[in-house]
Order: C-alpha cells, then structure tokens, then sequence
C-alpha cells in the first residue's frame, strides 16, 4: 500500500510541483527587471522597495524629492507585467487586476499608462523625465538610469 501511494503522489502531484518549481525558477532568473527613468531625470539616485511598491500602486504621485513621477507598465496579460508584480508586491496579475478595479471604483486612482513591452516602455521613458517604468536589465542602456533592482 505504502509503495503504490508513493508511486501515485510522485506521478500525481510531487513530479508536477518538481517540475513546475525548476521551470519557474529558471524563468525568476532570466527575469532580471530594473525600474528606470530618463538619463536626464531629477529623480534620486536609488529608490527603495517601498518607495518602488508606492509609485507602482498609486499610493504616491512624486518621487521622494518632490518631483512628479508617472510610473509606466507593460502591457497587461504578458509575461514582464505579471513577474514585475510578483516579484515587487507578491501579488499575482488577477490580483492586480482586482486591486486597480477598486481603487478605480472608488475614484481613488488610475493603473499606470501601459506602453508595450520593455523596448516601448524605455523608449517612452527616455523621452520623458518625469516617468519610471520597468525593463528587463538586459535593455539598459546609456538612454535611461537604473534607480532599482526588482529581486
């Protein structure tokens, strides 16, 4: 008996759960995310977390200095808006999608504008000294400034 409930919850869910765990870790390190702001930018150096988590979910509409910040997405449903969020907050994309729901409801807030993927979003953000968004670290370049990693 032990041996068949063995063989029966490796098949059924151990070897799933294995399976899933090692492809998402292989993709949590190939997803590198930094936030960025244009090279020209008068927003500070670094940014915490917290300061990350405030600006990405509306709680704060400037930088710690006072400048105005407009935090920009990517795209809704792919792949980089969906680990950004899971790696910032914890919070999965149906949850995101709850969460903007409601403060929209109540007159609160607006989501971040959407741009694309990560090539949109530095390209709009190099244009623009007040906004910040999140590429993948392997788009940096002499357009844009890292003000945080997204571990």
């Amino acid at each position: 008996m032990n041996a068949w409930f063995s063989r029966r919850a490796w098949t059924r869910g151990l070897a799933p759960l294995m399976l899933g765990l090692l492809t998402g870790v292989a993709v949590y390190a190939e997803s590198a995310f930094v936030v960025v702001v244009a090279k020209d930018s008068k927003a500070p150096p670094k940014l915490s977390n917290d300061e990350v988590v405030a600006l990405f979910m509306g709680t704060a509409k400037s930088f710690p200095n006072g400048e105005k910040a407009v935090p920009i997405d990517h795209k809704a449903g792919t792949e980089g808006y969906a680990t950004f969020y899971q790696k910032l907050n914890g919070k999965t994309e149906a949850q995101m999608k709850a969460y903007w729901s409601r403060i929209m409801f109540t007159g609160k807030g607006q989501p971040p504008q959407e741009a694309g993927d990560g090539g949109a979003v530095k390209k709009l953000i190099a244009a623009n000294p007040n906004m910040l968004g999140y590429i993948e670290a392997s788009l940096v370049d002499a357009s844009v400034r890292v003000v945080a990693e997204v571990k």
